[in-house]
């Protein structure tokens, strides 16, 4: 089967795949788990699991961000690689497309986060009840015509829209975020332009580093 077919049909493209694990390039606009409700029944955690034995979800990618998941075979593999999660050892990084243009070249946001009740399913910034969220970012350009910026994210947090919220609250969504941007910057893009293009762990059974790339095709 092509990449291509592999996207449009099934919403992930295998980057990776042995014994033990499998990693994809997920689609944009596709759950990682199930949601709410037999109409978000559908998600990447089942669709790979009905072509792949025995896959199931480690981590997860919020539903417009696309780009790289690994997913476990074996529930050995599974407890190996969800502990390296838990640990953060597992290295990741992101590609962003954002308004405007940061004042830093690089720099790290450090805002607390929790969830938003009165506006689910959005987070918000609360210094008193929120849980430690840490991004670091770095501008790989500034382009204008209108102003946007391409960035690298590495967060050090794994929170619930962290990425997204941090960007906004330093002023620059992301562009065609219909959750935190404002109807300007969401009209920029037909999708969320955040995509995990990197990711790095310890694989389970080898016990040497896997390394991914992904670029963005946005």
């Amino acid at each position: 089967m092509s990449d291509e077919p592999q996207i449009v049909e099934r919403g992930y493209r295998i980057v990776h795949i042995d014994a033990w694990l499998v990693v994809i390039d997920k689609a944009w606009g596709i759950l990682s788990v199930p949601g709410i409700g037999p109409e978000k029944a559908d998600c990447i955690a089942l669709r790979v699991g009905e072509d792949i034995a025995g896959a199931r979800i480690v981590h997860r990618l919020d539903r417009d961000t696309s780009g790289l998941m690994v997913l476990a075979r074996d529930a050995v593999t599974h407890r190996k690689l969800s502990m390296q999660f838990e640990a953060r050892s597992v290295r990741k990084r992101y590609f962003a497309c954002v308004s405007g243009h940061p004042a830093l070249d690089r720099g790290t946001i450090d805002l607390p986060i929790a969830k938003d009740f009165a506006h689910a399913p959005r987070q918000k910034i609360d210094h008193a009840h929120g849980r430690p969220s840490v991004t670091d970012y770095e501008v790989i350009a500034r382009l204008d015509a209108p102003l946007r910026a391409r960035l690298h994210l590495y967060p050090r947090t794994g929170r619930s829209h962290q990425l997204r919220l941090h960007l906004l609250t330093i002023g620059h969504p992301i562009l065609g975020d219909d959750l935190y941007a404002p109807d300007s910057v969401r009209a920029m893009s037909p999708r969320l332009c955040l995509h995990a293009d990197q990711l790095a762990f310890t694989h389970p059974a080898t016990g040497e580093e896997l390394s991914c790339d992904c670029p963005a095709t946005f």
